[in-house]
């Protein structure tokens, strides 16, 4: 796997070069969960030659609340997405989003999955562009049709089951990067069941980041991984509300070393099963 992230310095190199080569696509994937249309903020001001990726009508299928909140699009649906951005097979992509990494992450695991060779994060988001000086277009950007041919399967994942399996195996570690009080059963703002997966333990990825939103580095995340038992040998799985920032920590796991598995389900799934065993302050619930 190529380097993950890039930063605002090398984006904007690469850039000044891109008028030669036209060879790199910029993604803007501005998400959040109480406010998912991020095209105003785009519309508004954004990186140079960046496109407007919509995470909930891209990044994501739509089922029934058994298949949770953000199913994985299938392969066909993400070429038709990733074309109309305009990319071509060898392109260099760099996503960024102006939530420490958060939602971007989702279009690199998906992007990946399907067989990008060169996906980067711009570490730091547009935050860390505006701050190094470097300046934003208003607009939008309509790029001409790519070509780029798909395929998946390249990441790990693992489905309802396999989560299961994690959480009650007793050679692996099954992750939930919430918040501690979501995970604790304290509350659930929007799925129907509080509390986390059977055997599960709680590292938030919003941890994962420092107070600009770069990751942190490679030996941080390690020793931050390790102290909370994880073996880089061993199977690591990891999920959050929806599948979507569990991405971000399928990120910061891999660069510390890991090879992480991603539930995309996630919490809105298992909960949404009345037949899944919950547990909230390690006190498990039929």
């Amino acid at each position: 796997m190529t380097d993950i992230l890039i930063t605002p310095d090398e984006l904007a190199a690469l850039l000044v070069d891109r008028a030669d080569r036209d060879d790199v696509r910029v993604l803007d994937v501005r998400w959040r969960l109480d406010r998912p249309d991020g095209r105003p903020e785009y519309l508004a001001g954004h990186i140079p030659g960046a496109v407007y990726v919509d995470l909930d009508s891209t990044l994501a299928a739509h089922g029934a609340p058994t298949d949770g909140r953000h199913p994985l699009p299938s392969p066909s649906a993400l070429q038709a997405s990733a074309r109309a951005w305009g990319i071509h097979d060898g392109d260099t992509v760099v996503v960024y989003d102006d939530l420490k990494s958060l939602s971007a992450a989702r279009a690199w695991w998906l992007l990946t999955d399907a067989g990008i060779a060169d996906v980067r994060i711009l570490d730091g988001s547009l935050r860390g562009w505006t701050t190094a000086g470097h300046p934003l277009e208003e607009g939008t950007v309509v790029p001409a049709p790519g070509t780029v041919t798909l395929r998946s399967g390249l990441l790990r994942q693992t489905d309802i089951d396999g989560a299961a399996a994690l959480g009650a195996a007793t050679d692996a570690v099954l992750v939930d990067v919430r918040a501690a009080e979501r995970y604790r059963g304290e509350v659930e703002p929007i799925d129907p069941r509080a509390g986390h997966i059977p055997g599960a333990i709680n590292l938030p990825t919003t941890e994962n980041v420092d107070a600009a939103g770069r990751f942190l580095s490679p030996a941080q995340l390690r020793a931050r991984f390790a102290a909370a038992g994880l073996d880089e040998r061993g199977a690591v799985g990891v999920y959050c509300g929806s599948g979507v920032t569990a991405s971000h920590a399928v990120v910061a796991l891999t660069l510390a070393g890991y090879a992480p598995t991603l539930y995309p389900g996630s919490w809105s799934q298992w909960s949404n099963h009345p037949d899944r065993p919950v547990e909230t302050d390690a006190v498990a619930q039929p």
